[in-house]
């Protein structure tokens, strides 16, 4: 009987209502003996691994040695498999990136892109979860951490990049909702809010990526929805804020401008603009590495996605992207639940430019259907040229991603409208996502407790806590003395002391 199961397999077929699985046989190995204490002991272990379709085998004497080995083995196939996926990226970046618009990379979802999406989407989840929005703080509106230490701290040493600058932003703006504030009246700043961070890949992730990339990820807002009422403004010319722009009737919307253009000269983190942080600092990193294959990807969150946007514009726009040999640095942007910018100009002018723009949105989200939710791209062409003139006729840009949380059998059908906004949820129904009509099934198998880190979206039998993502006593230490206090935090970094050098070489001085 042992003899005769040592060459069997058994076959079964998963229940097609299992949420994760595709409803295909399946067969695993049947062992050659019973131990007395009716463990299953192996004499041979044969396992086919799901990724490459090899076979794996070694015979032991032992289910121990055979498990190590077997373990080894996998282990050799998983690195295989990461090896030949970053081999594929470096030749094929430029697809990912969206040279050719993603055409035939959506539908069906190309693995490797997928992954490219959720790691942007991780960098721009990063400043959330670095904010400090707790109005108990004294430090509430900036970053709990250190640039230097950002990454190490938020469990992100993998993704390979390095911090280069922080990004800030004043409140002297018609977007009031954007901002925290502390109610302390000792504060680290009464004008500024941090909003996100430039950072540049190191020289190892530089080589798997193919070329070295520089990143700007920006912050959307942490008050839920209140700020819809604002993106009701109206839409203005682009260049009224000395943006270059040699087409008058090019128009974004007045909030997002004020954000990006604003600055007060009393404060010390917002006296230059964020736009002439941006500017200044990717100006600064192109010089540093000249002779280098660069490529500048910029993502953000809700508010965060517009801004991300509207500073790919810009630096397309001034020309800052060209390099002294002539070759321009292709710029794309990953927006994730982004609102609409501007008006259909904009978005003309945009794609001459040739500003890549991959939008992943949730169906059922209503921030990327505002503002213009009256005129917008959707009317039909005729009736949208006679509504292009109005101040509240938007035009979405780029290429649109469209999810549907209803098809994750992990997310409750009816989460709020904050759920649907949520971006780590949209994370998960990317992981899960393999084209339209697919099965929803998790490709890396994306921890699903992220999605409750700051919303209630999972369904309870999950037995993950809503909102559970906080820091332990709310910041509060003990003292040596045995007194619990806020502790001081190290000093912000402000601006570098070559601004000015970089904003006269621009001509923004």
């Amino acid at each position: 009987m042992a003899n005769s199961l040592s060459n069997m397999s058994l076959t079964f077929k998963t229940p097609q209502h299992h949420p994760c699985q595709s409803g295909k046989p399946f067969s695993f190995p049947v062992f050659s003996q019973i131990s007395r204490y009716g463990c299953l002991e192996r004499r041979e272990f044969i396992a086919r691994k799901h990724t490459t379709g090899r076979v794996l085998s070694k015979p032991s004497d032992s289910l121990s040695s055979t498990r190590t080995e077997f373990v080894k083995q996998a282990h050799e196939e998983e690195v295989t498999r990461k090896k030949q996926a970053e081999k594929r990226l470096v030749d094929c970046w430029q697809d990912m990136h969206g040279e050719d618009d993603w055409v035939g990379l959506l539908d069906p979802m190309d693995p490797l892109l997928r992954t490219e999406l959720i790691r942007y989407g991780e960098m721009a989840q990063a400043c959330y979860d670095a904010f400090d929005f707790d109005p108990s703080s004294m430090y509430c509106g900036s970053c709990r951490f250190n640039r230097h230490s950002f990454f190490d701290r938020l469990g992100m040493v993998d993704h390979g990049y390095e911090v280069s600058r922080y990004l800030y932003a004043t409140s002297n703006i018609n977007l009031p909702n954007f901002f925290k504030k502390s109610r302390w009246p000792k504060v680290w700043s009464k004008k500024a809010n941090w909003i996100g961070y430039v950072a540049v890949s190191n020289d190892e992730t530089s080589k798997r990526l193919g070329r070295r990339d520089i990143t700007i990820a920006w912050r959307g807002t942490v008050t839920r929805l209140e700020w819809i009422a604002d993106l009701m403004d109206f839409l203005r010319p682009i260049s009224d804020d000395k943006i270059p722009c040699p087409d008058p009737t090019v128009k974004v919307e007045s909030g997002f401008l004020d954000l990006y253009t604003d600055k007060n000269e009393t404060c010390r983190f917002c006296k230059f603009s964020a736009r002439e942080q941006i500017l200044t600092e990717v100006k600064r990193l192109l010089e540093k590495y000249p002779d280098e294959e660069l490529s500048i990807t910029i993502t953000g969150h809700s508010l965060g996605a517009a801004l991300a946007i509207m500073s790919a514009y810009d630096l397309v726009e001034t020309g800052l992207n060209v390099q002294k040999n002539s070759r321009a640095v292709p710029i794309c942007v990953f927006s994730f639940s982004g609102p609409r910018v501007g008006n259909v100009r904009f978005k003309e002018r945009l794609e001459r430019l040739g500003v890549k723009v991959l939008r992943v949105v949730n169906v059922h989200d209503i921030v990327p259907k505002s503002p213009g939710l009256f005129f917008n791209e959707t009317l039909p062409a005729m009736l949208m040229k006679l509504a292009e003139n109005l101040p509240w006729s938007y035009s979405h840009v780029g290429v649109e991603l469209a999810l549907d949380h209803n098809n994750s059998p992990f997310l409750k059908e009816d989460g709020d409208p904050v759920c649907a906004h949520n971006l780590e949820a949209h994370l998960h129904l990317l992981d899960g996502y393999h084209g339209k009509g697919h099965r929803f099934v998790l490709a890396s198998g994306r921890d699903i407790a992220l999605v409750n880190k700051a919303c209630d979206f999972l369904k309870d039998h999950h037995c993950v806590p809503p909102n559970w993502r906080q820091d332990e006593n709310k910041g509060m230490v003990r003292s040596k003395d045995g007194r619990w206090i806020q502790p001081e935090r190290p000093r912000l970094d402000d601006h570098p002391d070559d601004m000015n050098h970089h904003l006269k070489t621009l001509g923004l001085s």
